[in-house]
């Protein structure tokens, strides 16, 4: 290995490519951030740009991150011969899966541009660098990296925390790993900034972050660390704006025409753009259509999503060859322009069923069951015939299993009810995070030790 090859994901770098001079409402995001350079505020626009580039990338909600969300669940297979795939749907990740590296790469890459955001932005000089553009890019890129340390305590648990740009190895050659609450807790800190400094939307833009977005993630947040009452108080507060979202009918409505993009539907999703596009097709798609159909959809949730008292119209999310296969058909365009869904408002919608639930409001009317049957309704079902807590928390359960199947949640799920030992048998604990990847290990001298039960 060459010298200069260090702790690789403290200096995972891009390069300043193009500026714009706007930044356009609901269009791809194709920019890459200025990493050095923020001298104005079309720069840092361009370097905020950048930041959501780099969350819509391959390795990150692009394709990879999100399969640690579905592959170890219960609803998708391997169709392939890699066994790099197969470790997730086996539990038997082992630390030189190399996807594992690629997603650890893409996060910190993405904390990396949003850290350099947040230092920079604040000491530029520009006179047409009005104070509320300014906090508004701060606050998208707190938001981003809140987002990301979610997202890598979910996969990993303690992680290093990383608040400053990193240029070199030598930066942060010393940083240690936090431990999953100090990460949770940076994420608290975040979003809360986040929410000091964003504006509430004027009108529905889904691709940026704004006040909203930062409940919605404060929601699932909440969820997480089973604080009921603000769960549920976050996801009203996002629920209450019906002129910006709201659950289409039918299910499909939110991505099926190919004009579906930004709809209300989505509190926040990443766009892509022929140049820029969403790698998840080719691997859901079939050779038929274009893809590889490296995974699809296992036989027990086909028979799910395709049972009318179970399914519903989400069967949409299913169809066949005619030779047969059935395939995954979320990601389906061509070019592959499909955005990826980071937050829908139906998450809000079952996030505060949970959190009603778990403080035993079940009312039809006004608590858990009311919310869980409006997804219910919309998936053309008829309400949910649970009537005490721990039925009404399964079939939350079992709702959102359908409703999120080919989006990054299931598994993630699972672990944080505890209910992974019961639903997929996978009763090492130590197996409820992943290991981390065996080349940061090796580059980190000693400050990067392996999670327990790994190698």
């Amino acid at each position: 290995m060459q010298a200069q090859i260090k702790y690789s994901f403290l200096f995972f770098l891009t390069v300043t490519l193009v500026s714009c001079k706007k930044f356009l409402a609901v269009q791809p995001v194709d920019y890459v951030s200025d990493q050095v350079t923020i001298v104005d505020a079309t720069s840092a626009q361009t370097a905020v740009r950048g930041v959501y580039r780099a969350l819509a990338n391959d390795n990150y909600y692009g394709s990879l991150f999100q399969t640690f969300g579905y592959l170890p669940g219960d609803n998708v297979q391997w169709t392939g011969s890699q066994s790099v795939i197969q470790q997730f749907i086996s539990h038997n990740i082992q630390a030189d899966n190399g996807n594992l590296e690629s997603v650890w790469l893409g996060i910190y890459a993405t904390i990396n541009d949003a850290n350099n955001v947040i230092a920079k932005v604040p000491g530029v000089v520009d006179v047409t660098f009005t104070p509320v553009l300014r906090n508004q890019l701060i606050g998208e890129a707190r938001f981003i990296r809140a987002l990301a340390y979610f997202d890598l305590a979910r996969v990993w648990g303690g992680v290093p925390v990383v608040l400053t740009p990193t240029l070199s190895s030598a930066d942060k050659s010393s940083t240690g790993v936090s431990s999953s609450d100090q990460v949770y807790a940076q994420v608290l800190s975040d979003l809360n900034a986040a929410d000091s400094l964003l504006p509430l939307p004027a009108t529905q833009n889904p691709v940026r972050a704004n006040r909203e977005t930062v409940w919605a993630l404060k929601a699932r947040y909440y969820l997480y660390q089973q604080k009921w009452a603000l769960a549920e108080n976050y996801a009203s507060q996002v629920i209450a704006d019906t002129k910006n979202f709201t659950l289409l009918t039918p299910y499909s409505s939110f991505f099926n025409p190919a004009s579906a993009v930004a709809t209300k539907e989505s509190v926040f999703e990443l766009s892509y753009s022929p140049t820029y596009t969403n790698a998840h097709r080719g691997y859901w798609q079939p050779p038929a259509n274009g893809g590889t159909r490296q995974w699809a959809p296992n036989d027990a949730f086909v028979a799910l999503v395709n049972d009318p008292t179970i399914g519903g119209n989400r069967s949409a999310l299913v169809a066949k060859t005619s030779a047969g296969l059935w395939y995954g058909n979320l990601y389906y365009r061509s070019p592959s322009t499909d955005p990826a869904y980071v937050i829908r408002i139906a998450e809000l919608y079952l996030i505060r069923a949970e959190a009603r639930a778990q403080q035993n409001n079940l009312s039809a009317t006004d608590g858990a069951l009311s919310d869980l049957n409006a997804i219910r309704t919309r998936a053309g079902l008829g309400a949910s015939p649970a009537v005490n807590q721990t039925d009404v928390l399964l079939a939350i359960e079992n709702e959102r299993r359908i409703e999120f199947a080919l989006e990054p949640h299931r598994w993630f799920d699972l672990v944080r009810t505890g209910r992974a030992a019961a639903v997929l048998g996978v009763t090492d604990p130590k197996k409820y995070v992943f290991p981390f990847p065996a080349t940061e290990v090796t580059l980190s001298n000693g400050n990067l030790p392996q999670n327990p039960g790994y190698n």
